[in-house]
């Protein structure tokens, strides 16, 4: 069993015991996740570990439930959590219709209505001085339902059957996925998932999943060792080509882009050698070349590859078509008065 599986469950199992007042038995418990009484023994002992207050109490006929301490018993929140904690919402509204935003929607209101009106009112003001760009971010307010379904697969470690469309494809196509993990990058939300189709680990961007659905007697096998924090290393943001190959990545920043270049974590082998001028060399290690392509265009005159030859030559025949696209002398177009 992967490790993301147990946190998965235990993540369910926390929500199940601190969203009930009167508990549920091992049994109850066992039979809701359909593992062993020991499984469901050792879940409650890792979190009892981790400083979550779950008790077993006795009621009735010596018959022990598990519960969790109100929350109200483990701490409170003095005025200024509760204002931070309705000021990060604007973080999160990105993910609005997901399990994850549902989750935080629940404390919010609890907390609106513990400050009151007014305190409200003035929290508002504050979050006028903030905003959060959605600029090309994704809309997942219709796909909560979706998302709660690829995390039922995930911890059940069954397959999830999708239809998908990807960027190349012209047509939706259904699909046997394994899935692994999210990441969310740059405004969207990516599934990492094992792919019965090409018998790899590969990422599906959520808004091109059209439907999922769990098959019943699907199960699929991944190598246990497999990490998505070790997976998403190897890549470029979520993107990673597939291959052994590894190329050393050399990219020239003019002045005008390198303070920007610097000031970001982009890959784990990064690193930068300052010029004279004010520009900066970029080295990376990377096993595709495909991302790091259209990042490099996205830079305009700023960013020159100088290695390897194979990612030059890529840019060069990106620009080239770039520049076919656009006729030799452009129309003038009048002004409208």
């Amino acid at each position: 069993m992967s490790e993301s599986q147990q946190l998965l469950r235990q993540w369910k199992l926390l929500q199940l015991l601190a969203d009930s007042r009167t508990g549920f038995t091992l049994q109850e418990l066992s039979e809701q996740f359909e593992v062993s009484l020991r499984s469901v023994q050792r879940d409650i002992s890792v979190l009892q570990g981790a400083g979550f207050p779950l008790e077993n109490v006795t009621v009735s006929r010596n018959l022990k439930r598990w519960k969790m301490r109100p929350f109200g018993e483990q701490m409170a929140f003095n005025f200024a959590d509760m204002i931070s904690i309705i000021m990060s919402r604007r973080f999160l509204e990105p993910l609005a219709g997901t399990p994850f935003w549902e989750g935080h929607q629940k404390v919010y209101r609890k907390v609106r209505g513990a400050l009151g009106e007014q305190a409200i009112r003035f929290c508002e003001q504050l979050n006028g001085m903030l905003r959060v760009s959605g600029f090309g971010a994704g809309d997942y307010t219709k796909r909560g339902e979706m998302i709660d379904t690829i995390l039922q697969a995930m911890e059940d470690r069954r397959r999830v059957l999708v239809v998908y469309q990807s960027q190349q494809s012209a047509e939706p196509v259904e699909q046997e996925l394994g899935p692994q993990g999210f990441i969310w990058h740059n405004g969207s939300l990516y599934l990492v998932a094992w792919s019965a189709r090409r018998e790899e680990i590969r990422n599906f961007k959520v808004d091109r999943i059209e439907n999922a659905e769990i098959g019943s007697d699907l199960r699929y096998t991944v190598p246990e060792s497999f990490s998505l924090e070790e997976w998403q290393k190897q890549a470029f943001g979520v993107f990673r080509d597939h291959g052994d190959q590894s190329w050393p990545i050399r990219i020239h920043f003019a002045r005008d882009a390198a303070r920007y270049v610097q000031e970001s974590w982009w890959h784990d082998s990064q690193q930068f050698d300052p010029q004279p001028d004010g520009s900066v060399i970029m080295s990376l290690e990377l096993n595709g070349l495909s991302s790091v392509t259209k990042w490099t265009l996205g830079f305009g005159t700023n960013a020159v590859a100088l290695e390897p030859p194979e990612l030059i030559q890529r840019l060069r025949s990106e620009l080239l078509q770039m520049i076919g696209n656009y006729p030799t002398e452009v129309p003038r177009v009048s002004t409208p008065k």
